[in-house]
């Protein structure tokens, strides 16, 4: 595999694929490429905004209600739990409980808890609980 890089004044961010033959490597490549440019589109004080995927350190949902956590803010995303997992499939978001995704890229610490369950600290500080069903993700992407 070779890879080429260059920077173009004036022009959008560009990649170019050349294969000798479509296989699987190449469609998981493609989609991977892809999943770097996801946004989630949120509600914040009755305006839209879109928060870059790498932005996001933890989603949530509460009372059928789904949030989308920054670093310092909170938003109202308008998706079920089902839609945040098809936009989150090959990226550090991880599923960590019935109903959170954390973003494993701000993870900072992982500790064992007395009940089989980890707490994840995140790089602002933010504590989240690991449930048991979910530790072989985490712990596989940690």
């Amino acid at each position: 595999m070779e890879i080429i890089t260059r920077q173009v004044e004036n022009k959008s961010l560009t990649v170019t694929i050349e294969y000798p033959e479509y296989t699987e490597s190449v469609k998981g490549l493609i989609r991977k490429i892809e999943s770097l440019d996801v946004s989630f589109s949120v509600t914040a004080e009755d305006r839209q905004m879109r928060i870059a995927r790498s932005d996001v350190y933890y989603l949530e949902i509460v009372d059928r209600k789904a949030f989308l956590y920054t670093e310092k803010d909170v938003f109202r995303l308008d998706a079920s739990m089902q839609e945040i997992l098809n936009l989150t499939l090959d990226s550090d978001l991880v599923r960590i409980s019935r109903t959170c995704i954390m973003n494993t890229s701000h993870l900072t610490e992982i500790r064992q808890l007395k009940n089989s369950h980890l707490e994840a600290t995140l790089d602002n500080g933010e504590k989240l609980i690991v449930s048991r069903k979910y530790l072989r993700d985490i712990k596989r992407r940690f």
